[in-house]
């Protein structure tokens, strides 16, 4: 019998995990998998407890990459305009408010390759007020330099995000202006400075389950777990690459509940975050989602530039599934 098939066991930490150990897991029948899963998330949370953050989008568009997912890069045709770097007050105003609705983390994000120096006092002053308002701080601003991760981390930063956004073999069909291990370099500065990480992926691109579980290996086998792993469903924005490509179908339901549930048993210490794509999921997905080890999500009406399920949506399914938001 294969090994994947006996009895459960606890699943010890690991950043050595072979690619068909992690296909064997997601290949296991769905209540065995959601079993397992759930279990080793109640060893390590609260399975009733879903923290919450807020993202918002301080630099919006004119972005030079060529990611294919994304209507912020300034090649495409999404109808996303470049903005300016917001101000200081505004995002402090936004940041109270996402406190009010429940919020205990607040995310910036910036279009940008890469911040350029004369950006990071800007971001730092950001950081520092929303810090100041009893918040943890998040920021993702493209390819961080060592200098600059210190500086982000002295201002009050506690989270950077930088997503391995997929499989090293299929991420040069995704993006060419980046490579994967520029991403890799950008974690180890996030590390280096005393940084937690948030980093996850994007399911839905075309990829294959080989691939899938080459997006975890590359998360689990990282020199430490990242704290927080964004599980992204695509949101196919017309005018991008993906959402134009006719040989692109849409993830099985149950294929994106198996990618997270494996993440759980691989990364059993993390916060998994739905993140993107929650909108077009019907509560019955996210409440599987949540049995599967999902216990974040991001409160607010847009991610960036694409939507986001109500607030108010989120607090009546919170309700009808008896839980609560992680108090800071």
């Amino acid at each position: 019998m294969n090994a994947v098939l006996q009895p459960l066991v606890e699943v010890p930490l690991r950043h050595d995990w072979e690619r068909d150990e992690i296909l064997a897991l997601m290949g296991l029948p769905l209540p065995e998998l959601l079993f397992r899963a759930a279990a080793v998330h109640r060893e390590h949370f609260d399975p009733a407890q879903i923290q919450v953050s807020t993202l918002l989008s301080v630099k919006t568009g004119g972005c030079p990459e060529d990611c294919g997912y994304c209507p912020q890069a300034q090649r495409y045709h999404t109808g996303v305009d470049a903005s300016k770097l917001m101000d200081t007050g505004e995002v402090l105003e936004r940041a109270r408010a996402a406190k009010a609705a429940g919020a205990t983390r607040f995310c910036m994000g910036a279009a940008w390759r890469s911040p350029k120096d004369r950006d990071i006092p800007k971001v730092a002053a950001m950081v520092a007020g929303v810090k100041a308002l009893g918040l943890e701080t998040c920021a993702t601003l493209g390819m961080l330099g060592a200098d600059q991760a210190r500086t982000l981390r002295d201002a009050g930063l506690d989270y950077y995000n930088h997503n391995l956004d997929t499989a090293p073999e299929f991420y040069g069909q995704v993006i060419g202006t980046r490579a994967y291990q520029d991403r890799l370099d950008t974690l180890g500065h996030v590390r280096d400075a005393g940084l937690k990480t948030c980093c996850g992926g994007i399911v839905g691109m075309g990829e294959t389950r080989l691939q899938r579980a080459g997006l975890l290996q590359g998360l689990a086998n990282l020199p430490a777990h990242p704290e927080s792993v964004p599980i992204n469903l695509l949101v196919a924005v017309p005018g991008t690459p993906l959402a134009d490509d006719p040989e692109r179908s849409e993830l099985d339901p149950f294929e994106f509940v198996r990618t997270v549930a494996t993440a759980r048993l691989l990364m059993p210490r993390s916060m998994l975050r739905l993140s993107a794509g929650r909108e077009t999921m019907g509560d019955e997905l996210q409440a599987l989602c949540f049995l599967a080890g999902a216990n974040s999500i991001f409160f607010g009406e847009q991610l960036l530039t694409t939507p986001n399920p109500a607030t108010s949506r989120d607090v009546a399914l919170f309700e009808r599934l008896g839980l609560q938001a992680m108090q800071a």
